[in-house]
Protein backbone atom coordinates (compact mmCIF):
# COMPACT_ATOMS: atom_id res chain seq x y z
CA UNK A 1 0.00 0.00 0.00
CA UNK A 2 1.24 3.47 -0.73
CA UNK A 3 0.27 6.83 0.47
CA UNK A 4 1.33 10.26 -0.89
CA UNK A 5 1.19 13.63 0.93
CA UNK A 6 1.43 16.72 -0.70
CA UNK A 7 2.05 20.13 1.30
CA UNK A 8 0.88 22.85 -0.08
CA UNK A 9 2.97 25.48 1.87
CA UNK A 10 5.57 27.16 0.68
CA UNK A 11 8.03 26.47 3.50
CA UNK A 12 9.16 22.95 3.90
CA UNK A 13 9.95 22.71 7.74
CA UNK A 14 7.12 24.62 9.37
CA UNK A 15 3.61 24.09 10.34
CA UNK A 16 2.36 22.09 7.60
CA UNK A 17 4.96 20.23 6.66
CA UNK A 18 5.60 18.99 9.98
CA UNK A 19 2.27 17.65 10.50
CA UNK A 20 2.60 15.69 6.91
CA UNK A 21 5.78 14.48 8.27
CA UNK A 22 3.91 13.12 10.93
CA UNK A 23 1.08 11.73 8.88
CA UNK A 24 3.91 10.08 7.00
CA UNK A 25 5.15 8.39 9.99
CA UNK A 26 2.10 7.41 11.17
CA UNK A 27 1.48 5.04 7.49
CA UNK A 28 4.62 3.99 7.29
CA UNK A 29 4.41 2.21 11.07
CA UNK A 30 1.30 1.26 10.16
CA UNK A 31 3.29 -0.55 6.75
CA UNK A 32 2.47 1.77 4.23
CA UNK A 33 5.19 3.08 1.93
CA UNK A 34 4.93 6.87 1.99
CA UNK A 35 6.31 9.41 -0.15
CA UNK A 36 5.63 13.36 1.17
CA UNK A 37 6.36 15.97 -1.89
CA UNK A 38 6.59 19.71 -1.61
CA UNK A 39 3.89 21.54 -4.72
CA UNK A 40 5.59 24.53 -4.84
CA UNK A 41 8.72 22.58 -6.09
CA UNK A 42 6.68 21.84 -9.15
CA UNK A 43 6.46 24.13 -12.22
CA UNK A 44 2.87 24.31 -13.36
CA UNK A 45 -0.28 26.02 -13.41
CA UNK A 46 -4.02 25.11 -12.80
CA UNK A 47 -6.49 23.93 -15.07
CA UNK A 48 -6.43 25.02 -18.23
CA UNK A 49 -10.13 24.27 -19.25
CA UNK A 50 -9.68 22.42 -22.35
CA UNK A 51 -11.65 19.81 -21.33
CA UNK A 52 -10.08 16.88 -22.25
CA UNK A 53 -10.32 14.99 -19.61
CA UNK A 54 -13.98 14.94 -20.12
CA UNK A 55 -14.00 13.68 -23.94
CA UNK A 56 -15.83 10.43 -23.99
CA UNK A 57 -13.92 9.62 -27.15
CA UNK A 58 -10.94 11.21 -25.68
CA UNK A 59 -7.22 9.55 -24.82
CA UNK A 60 -7.02 11.85 -21.74
CA UNK A 61 -10.60 10.60 -20.54
CA UNK A 62 -10.34 11.01 -16.49
CA UNK A 63 -6.95 12.24 -16.30
CA UNK A 64 -5.08 15.59 -17.18
CA UNK A 65 -4.20 16.10 -20.51
CA UNK A 66 -1.97 18.91 -19.62
CA UNK A 67 2.09 17.63 -20.04
CA UNK A 68 4.40 19.53 -17.63
CA UNK A 69 5.99 19.00 -13.71
CA UNK A 70 3.65 18.19 -12.39
CA UNK A 71 2.58 15.00 -14.31
CA UNK A 72 4.81 12.09 -13.19
CA UNK A 73 2.68 12.79 -9.78
CA UNK A 74 -0.32 12.97 -11.36
CA UNK A 75 0.70 9.50 -13.14
CA UNK A 76 1.82 8.13 -9.33
CA UNK A 77 -1.92 9.87 -7.33
CA UNK A 78 -3.84 7.46 -10.16
CA UNK A 79 -2.10 4.53 -8.76
CA UNK A 80 -1.96 5.36 -4.54
CA UNK A 81 -4.05 3.92 -2.18
CA UNK A 82 -4.14 6.81 0.13
CA UNK A 83 -3.79 10.76 -0.12
CA UNK A 84 -3.24 13.46 1.85
CA UNK A 85 -3.20 17.17 1.49
CA UNK A 86 -1.96 19.64 3.63
CA UNK A 87 -2.56 23.86 3.46
CA UNK A 88 -2.16 26.90 5.67
CA UNK A 89 -4.66 29.23 4.78
CA UNK A 90 -3.79 32.15 2.96
CA UNK A 91 -7.34 34.18 2.83
CA UNK A 92 -9.21 32.00 4.43
CA UNK A 93 -8.97 28.99 1.55
CA UNK A 94 -6.24 26.70 0.65
CA UNK A 95 -3.02 28.59 -0.75
CA UNK A 96 -3.21 28.96 -4.86
CA UNK A 97 -0.32 26.57 -5.21
CA UNK A 98 -2.56 23.70 -3.27
CA UNK A 99 -6.11 25.09 -5.64
CA UNK A 100 -4.12 24.68 -8.63
CA UNK A 101 -2.52 21.29 -7.97
CA UNK A 102 -6.31 20.60 -7.23
CA UNK A 103 -8.10 21.90 -10.11
CA UNK A 104 -4.90 19.46 -11.80
CA UNK A 105 -5.54 16.47 -9.51
CA UNK A 106 -9.56 16.20 -8.75
CA UNK A 107 -11.27 17.76 -11.33
CA UNK A 108 -10.36 15.33 -14.19
CA UNK A 109 -11.85 12.65 -12.61
CA UNK A 110 -15.32 14.21 -11.81
CA UNK A 111 -18.25 12.77 -14.43
CA UNK A 112 -20.84 15.36 -15.64
CA UNK A 113 -23.40 12.48 -14.93
CA UNK A 114 -26.26 12.97 -13.16
CA UNK A 115 -25.63 13.03 -10.17
CA UNK A 116 -21.76 13.41 -10.50
CA UNK A 117 -19.64 10.26 -9.81
CA UNK A 118 -16.12 9.59 -9.99
CA UNK A 119 -13.65 8.27 -12.69
CA UNK A 120 -11.00 7.84 -10.15
CA UNK A 121 -10.57 3.93 -10.80
CA UNK A 122 -10.95 2.68 -6.78
CA UNK A 123 -11.94 4.37 -3.43
CA UNK A 124 -9.10 4.93 -1.43
CA UNK A 125 -8.92 7.18 2.04
CA UNK A 126 -7.55 10.49 1.66
CA UNK A 127 -7.26 13.41 4.15
CA UNK A 128 -6.79 17.32 4.04
CA UNK A 129 -4.95 18.53 6.84
CA UNK A 130 -4.71 22.82 7.33
CA UNK A 131 -3.16 24.97 9.71
CA UNK A 132 -4.16 28.48 10.43
CA UNK A 133 -3.10 31.44 12.54
CA UNK A 134 -7.09 32.04 13.32
CA UNK A 135 -8.63 31.16 16.45
CA UNK A 136 -11.02 28.53 16.34
CA UNK A 137 -13.33 30.66 17.93
CA UNK A 138 -12.95 33.04 14.90
CA UNK A 139 -12.67 30.69 12.42
CA UNK A 140 -15.81 29.44 13.17
CA UNK A 141 -17.34 32.82 13.47
CA UNK A 142 -16.46 33.55 9.76
CA UNK A 143 -17.36 30.35 8.61
CA UNK A 144 -14.18 28.89 7.86
CA UNK A 145 -14.97 24.92 8.66
CA UNK A 146 -18.20 25.45 6.56
CA UNK A 147 -16.29 26.61 3.91
CA UNK A 148 -13.63 23.77 3.60
CA UNK A 149 -16.67 21.32 3.97
CA UNK A 150 -16.55 22.11 0.64
CA UNK A 151 -12.71 20.57 -0.44
CA UNK A 152 -13.96 17.54 1.79
CA UNK A 153 -16.89 17.05 -0.59
CA UNK A 154 -15.22 17.20 -3.69
CA UNK A 155 -12.20 14.98 -2.17
CA UNK A 156 -14.96 12.47 -0.86
CA UNK A 157 -16.58 12.65 -4.88
CA UNK A 158 -13.82 11.86 -6.41
CA UNK A 159 -11.39 9.15 -4.24
CA UNK A 160 -13.59 8.55 -0.92
CA UNK A 161 -14.13 9.08 2.40
CA UNK A 162 -12.26 12.07 3.48
CA UNK A 163 -11.24 13.39 7.06
CA UNK A 164 -10.52 17.25 7.86
CA UNK A 165 -7.72 18.01 10.63
CA UNK A 166 -7.48 21.45 11.79
CA UNK A 167 -5.14 23.01 13.29
CA UNK A 168 -5.95 26.34 15.00
CA UNK A 169 -3.84 29.57 15.92
CA UNK A 170 -1.10 28.33 14.98
CA UNK A 171 2.70 30.33 14.81
CA UNK A 172 3.57 32.81 11.70
CA UNK A 173 7.19 33.24 12.64
CA UNK A 174 8.93 33.43 15.59
CA UNK A 175 9.84 37.09 16.14
CA UNK A 176 6.70 39.01 15.90
CA UNK A 177 7.68 42.45 16.85
CA UNK A 178 10.41 42.50 13.72
CA UNK A 179 7.21 41.92 11.70
CA UNK A 180 5.45 44.84 12.81
CA UNK A 181 3.06 42.82 14.62
CA UNK A 182 0.56 44.50 16.86
CA UNK A 183 -2.44 42.25 16.43
CA UNK A 184 -1.40 39.21 17.76
CA UNK A 185 0.51 38.11 21.15
CA UNK A 186 3.82 36.25 20.11
CA UNK A 187 4.40 35.64 23.86
CA UNK A 188 0.99 33.63 23.97
CA UNK A 189 1.67 32.13 20.11
CA UNK A 190 4.82 30.66 21.04
CA UNK A 191 3.19 29.12 24.74
CA UNK A 192 0.38 27.65 22.51
CA UNK A 193 2.93 26.34 20.32
CA UNK A 194 4.75 24.54 22.52
CA UNK A 195 1.97 23.32 24.32
CA UNK A 196 -0.97 22.55 22.12
CA UNK A 197 1.09 21.68 18.16
CA UNK A 198 2.59 18.66 19.61
CA UNK A 199 -1.01 17.27 20.14
CA UNK A 200 -1.38 18.88 16.82
CA UNK A 201 1.35 16.22 15.51
CA UNK A 202 -0.14 13.42 17.51
CA UNK A 203 -3.31 13.90 15.63
CA UNK A 204 -1.39 13.66 12.78
CA UNK A 205 0.50 10.36 13.42
CA UNK A 206 -2.64 8.82 14.37
CA UNK A 207 -4.53 10.39 10.85
CA UNK A 208 -1.58 8.90 9.06
CA UNK A 209 -2.03 4.95 10.68
CA UNK A 210 -5.87 5.20 9.64
CA UNK A 211 -4.98 5.84 6.27
CA UNK A 212 -3.82 2.12 6.16
CA UNK A 213 -6.87 0.75 7.53
CA UNK A 214 -9.33 -0.86 4.76
CA UNK A 215 -12.22 0.62 3.40
CA UNK A 216 -15.73 -1.18 4.85
CA UNK A 217 -18.98 -0.81 3.47
CA UNK A 218 -19.66 2.16 5.49
CA UNK A 219 -17.03 4.24 4.69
Amino acid sequence: MKLIAVNGSPRKQWNTARLLEKVVEGAKSAGMDTKLVHIYDFDFKGCISCFACKRIDGTSRGRCAVRDSLTPLLDEIHEVDALVLGSPLYLMTETGEMRSFMERACFPYVCYSNPPTTLFPRRIRNAFVYTMNLSEEFAKSMGVPDHLQKTEFFMELVFGPCEMQMCYDTLQFNDYKAHGNVLFDGAAKKKRHEEVFPNDLERAYELGRRMALPLMEAD
